[in-house]
């Protein structure tokens, strides 16, 4: 039990120091498919195929993570430029 937390722990922290580098849209997608692929895996436990489940999920949840760091970059772009122009008005 002890070695199988001590390697649950070293892995949790090499998969986030992994991310360190990452943008926020790599962040997203990533955290995406995880997610999908989670979702994706139960419903296909229950439907029969779990495999086929997480596959599914994780391509639908990376991309959904993808559009929306996308979104959120372009906002972030749109709030700079507003910011910068009116900073310039003054």
């Amino acid at each position: 039990m002890t070695k199988t937390l001590i390697a649950l722990m070293i892995a949790t922290c090499l998969v986030l120091g992994g991310c360190a580098g990452m943008s926020q849209t790599e962040q997203r997608t990533l955290s995406g498919g995880a997610m999908g692929a989670a979702g994706g895996a139960i419903v296909g436990a229950i439907a029969g195929n779990a495999a086929l489940g997480a596959a599914i999920g994780g391509a639908v949840g990376a991309g959904g993570g993808y559009l929306y760091g996308k979104h959120k970059e372009t906002e972030q772009q749109a709030y700079q430029q507003g910011y910068n122009a009116g900073k310039q008005g003054k």
